[in-house]
């Protein structure tokens, strides 16, 4: 009776098995591609300049112009790492990205190094993305602020299973928010850059925080910017997830791969020199108070948030922003499961992780790396309360490490 039930719901939730003869038909076509091994990198957008802003906003608000030079410099570096992948994803057509090429080219013990930061940065990146969805929800919704942890646990819960089904099943769910993120942030920017237009180059009307900002507590230095610099590269978290699954994509698989990543790239940049012009144009000041226990930021109104009230007011398009972004970046996670488990298959194959890693389900998935993604990412969002800028320095571990 007990095997019964069991079996009964994990067909319900996850599916009936799936034949490997079967595992051709998962392959991704581009434009299911760019949502399942994307959605991290283009769901960056929402928080990169925010992390620019809140560094920054340590010198005071008088400094929050830099933020542009910033992005621009996150911009040109996101370039480079894009055309470095492409080179890679032909180089090499099965997969593994960043641990492959340092494995094959520097030598093991680098490879490892590569391998263990990317696995780093795959459960920060579920944590940060859940994390700041959340925040976009909360900013439109007030109320549910107390439940902010809850709904990050549950979120993450909804995207493991999503992917314990199947990459493709996964990747058709989130088509949608996908490119409803991108439609409706291209519409925003372009909105917000016409209202500039007609008064001349200055904003209509400046967006101001609902809170005092907090006051100066250091000066402009080289080493601030720096910092300030490293954590808007938080906006280039995910670019390396269409390498390491290269064998996920029809046939040609380097060909649809290359294509997802340029795609990619220019949506991405496109859409982060965006944001970052709009919060220097409506002179966006973040949202936050300083916890004087914990001397950590704690945020009120994501930057999106108010860029997206600055131009369309507090109704109508302003909450299809904040759906789309919160919808994005909690299915941004879906990268992070996407290849974690490939990543750790490839770990147990060389023997460098357990060979349960290496075993792929009834769903044609490799469901192990997929739930000990979701332990490991619930845990931080528990002991991180679920605040974004709390995980960021984590996260650029990750991200420059490998």
């Amino acid at each position: 009776m007990i095997a019964w039930t069991y079996n009964s719901l994990r067909r319900l939730f996850l599916g009936s098995p799936l034949p490997t003869a079967w595992q051709h038909h998962t392959k991704l076509p581009v434009w299911l591609g760019l949502p399942v091994f994307s959605s991290d990198a283009l769901s960056s957008v929402a928080y990169g300049t925010e992390e620019v802003l809140l560094v920054l906003l340590l010198a005071g608000a008088g400094v929050l112009h830099y933020s542009w030079n910033i992005s621009i410099g996150v911009a040109l570096l996101l370039a480079i790492v894009a055309i470095s992948y492409r080179q890679t994803i032909h180089a090499y057509p099965n997969g593994g990205g960043s641990y492959i090429v340092a494995r094959e080219n520097l030598g093991v013990s680098f490879g490892l190094v590569a391998g263990a930061a990317l696995l780093i940065d795959y459960v920060l990146t579920v944590a940060v993305s859940t994390a700041s969805g959340v925040a976009a929800i909360v900013s439109a919704l007030p109320q549910l602020a107390a439940y902010r942890v809850d709904i990050c646990l549950l979120c993450i819960l909804f995207v493991a299973l999503a992917n314990l089904r199947g990459a493709k099943e996964s990747g058709l769910l989130f088509a949608f928010p996908t490119y409803l993120f991108v439609g409706s942030f291209v519409i925003m920017i372009g909105y917000g850059l016409y209202k500039i237009a007609l008064v001349g180059g200055m904003a209509p009307v400046p967006v101001t925080p609902e809170h005092t900002p907090p006051t100066a507590v250091t000066s402009v230095t080289l080493l601030l910017i720096l910092r300030a610099f490293s954590s808007g590269c938080a906006a280039l978290t995910g670019v390396e997830a269409v390498s390491n699954g290269v064998p996920a994509f029809k046939k040609p698989e380097s060909r649809n791969a290359a294509a997802t990543l340029t795609l990619m790239a220019v949506i991405l940049s496109g859409l982060f020199l965006g944001i970052s012009y709009l919060a220097n144009a409506y002179r966006i000041i973040p949202d936050v108070t300083l916890n004087p226990i914990t001397h950590q930021f704690e945020a009120h109104e994501t930057v999106v948030s108010m860029i997206a009230r600055g131009v369309f007011g507090r109704d109508g398009f302003y909450y299809v922003i904040q759906a789309a972004t919160a919808m994005i970046l909690i299915l941004a996670a879906n990268t992070s499961f996407a290849d974690f488990p490939r990543l750790a298959q490839l770990l147990a194959k060389d023997r460098f992780l357990p060979r349960q890693f290496a075993n792929i389900g009834d769903r044609l998935v490799f469901a192990n790396g997929i739930i000990v993604l979701w332990f490991l990412a619930s845990l931080l969002l528990v002991l991180f309360r679920g605040q974004t800028h709390a995980l960021i320095p984590l996260y650029a571990v990750g991200v420059f490490l490998s």
